[in-house]
């Protein structure tokens, strides 16, 4: 896997209404919300994100960033919304979790480089806390189980695995979704109430301990998100066994479209020094190897 992706006949961002078809509590304080949207599910990719506001509200005044977690078609094949899962930890998403089907919501995008389609065997997605919303469309994508710009995928990957980790049993979120697109699923909880007892990198250690064949440097690539600290450790696992990583950073964001320079992180250019980059528009996803996890 390269670094972030870049797509030069991406259609510009849509600016439009998604109203509300399904609204639903699908684990502790996270929400899953499906919108009617075909103008950016037709053209969303895995990995890019969207922004979200309540229309006639200006408290909060800001726009949320929020992954395009999966898209879904109409009768006739024809792409048709997307949904989104979010936790709740904010004015915006407390006022966001109270409204009902038939709400319109103000969205633009699809926003930002998603990931870089891997060629290789085996693709590993690598979870924490929420991440799993940028994650999910992508490894559907590989095993050919998701529309990419309105035609369906063909599979990339011969396996897909899915490791996440989270607080509690009570933390995951529709993880059957993962299972019934053919994606091997393994967990871990820091309190040992669901998978294994330990953190994502421990799951990690575990599982390439398990399969090592399935771990080969040159056959398989990790895709990652989750909070920063989790991802930098996934990253410094991935470098020590030479396995290409790639992260989504979840950088907060007030434009979203690159204007008011609030979600940099800093990136390795390859003279080996480095300078900021908009994770907006540059990412949010990254090579992990270029990224610059303390620059101060």
């Amino acid at each position: 896997m390269s670094g972030s992706a870049h797509h030069p006949s991406r259609p510009s961002p849509a600016s439009t209404g998604g109203r509300i078809l399904e609204h639903r509590q699908v684990a502790e304080a996270t929400f899953r919300i499906r919108l009617a949207c075909p103008e950016i599910a037709a053209n969303a990719r895995p990995g890019q994100f969207v922004m979200v506001k309540l229309p006639g509200r200006n408290d909060p005044l800001l726009a949320r960033p929020l992954a395009v977690y999966d898209t879904f078609s109409g009768p006739d094949g024809s792409p048709a919304g997307f949904d989104l899962i979010y936790t709740v930890h904010g004015r915006f998403t407390q006022a966001l979790c109270r409204e009902p089907a038939g709400t319109p919501l103000a969205v633009w995008g699809p926003l930002g480089n998603g990931f870089s389609p891997p060629s290789v065997d085996h693709l590993v997605l690598v979870a924490g806390g929420i991440g799993q919303t940028a994650l999910f469309a992508l490894g559907k994508q590989q095993l050919g189980g998701a529309h990419d710009g309105g035609e369906q995928a063909a599979p990339r990957a011969r396996r897909v695995s899915f490791l996440w980790g989270a607080r509690t049993a009570a933390a995951f979120a529709d993880v059957d979704d993962f299972r019934r697109a053919g994606m091997d699923t393994h967990l871990a909880s820091m309190d040992g109430t669901a998978g294994l007892q330990g953190t994502v990198v421990d799951l990690l250690d575990d599982r390439i301990a398990t399969a090592p064949a399935d771990y080969q440097p040159d056959r398989t690539a990790i895709a990652c998100c989750g909070p920063e600290r989790m991802m930098e450790a996934v990253a410094a696992w991935s470098e020590q066994r030479g396995i290409a990583c790639q992260v989504s950073l979840e950088t907060p964001m007030a434009c979203g479209i690159g204007i008011c320079f609030s979600c940099v992180a800093a990136v390795r250019d390859e003279d080996g020094s480095w300078d900021y980059r908009r994770t907006c528009v540059e990412g949010p996803v990254f090579n992990a190897a270029s990224l610059v996890w303390h620059p101060n």
